[in-house]
């Protein structure tokens, strides 16, 4: 089974502690042994964020922002693999499709972060998914799912247990051009776009605790979001 995991940069290193990011790590290696080929990218999170914000003040541009981020996403993938067993990872971080392609190829785990600038880690995952041609792509976040307005704002909000492709495409869409994106839906746009056009079976769920990935992947149960290909 090929599976792509999104860990959100929030997820993995809310600040930098070193057992969380084993937590992790032996969640992966579990997933692995049980027979899983897995493909992990990682988000920048809260430090990817402080970074951009203080370049963003030192006079840096749009571009050298995005790069910096992509920077950032790929200390935290290697954060991850520092943890991982040699055995079971590529032992290195890929840079673009095609190594990761390759290196999913020799090992069981590839552990990746950004590729290009303007591309979310949401969007490289589901970019993923669809290049190696992935069973399943999960996005473990720190929001349990899909909602049909911003929980935070909203007490009336409901989540989605099963949502089609292009609903998604439509909901997301539609925050962005109210200026609330991602308040609802915890992918952006251009990973929902990847999942509609590939048709893969894809999974948002609440990644604070590691354990609930490999209780998704391995049992079938999971606390969030099912996002199915259109007519199924």
């Amino acid at each position: 089974m090929k599976t792509v995991v999104s860990i959100g940069g929030s997820v993995l290193v809310p600040d930098l502690d070193a057992g969380r990011v084993e937590e992790f790590a032996d969640v992966v290696e579990s997933l692995a042994e049980a027979g899983q080929n897995l493909g992990i990218v990682v988000g920048g999170g809260p430090v990817a964020r402080q970074y951009i914000g203080a370049a963003r003040d030192l006079g840096a541009n749009e571009g050298e922002l995005d790069q910096l981020g992509i920077d950032t996403t790929r200390l935290n993938a290697r954060l991850l693999l520092a943890a991982l067993d040699e055995d079971l990872a590529a032992p290195s971080i890929p840079e673009n499709y095609e190594q990761a392609a390759e290196a999913l190829h020799r090992d069981s785990v590839v552990v990746m972060g950004g590729v290009v600038p303007a591309q979310t880690t949401d969007a490289v995952s589901a970019a993923l998914a669809e290049y190696v041609d992935a069973d399943r792509l999960v996005f473990a976040t720190s929001v349990p799912g899909v909602f049909d307005a911003d929980p935070n704002e909203d007490p009336d909000a409901e989540r989605y247990d099963e949502i089609e492709a292009s609903e998604l495409v439509d909901l997301i869409a539609r925050g962005e051009s109210l200026g609330s994106a991602g308040s609802n839906a915890p992918i952006d746009l251009l990973a929902a776009k990847v999942i509609k056009r590939s048709g893969i079976d894809a999974i948002v769920l609440d990644g604070t605790d590691p354990s609930a990935v490999e209780r998704a992947l391995l049992d079938g149960e999971f606390d969030g979001t099912r996002i199915v290909p259109d007519g199924v």
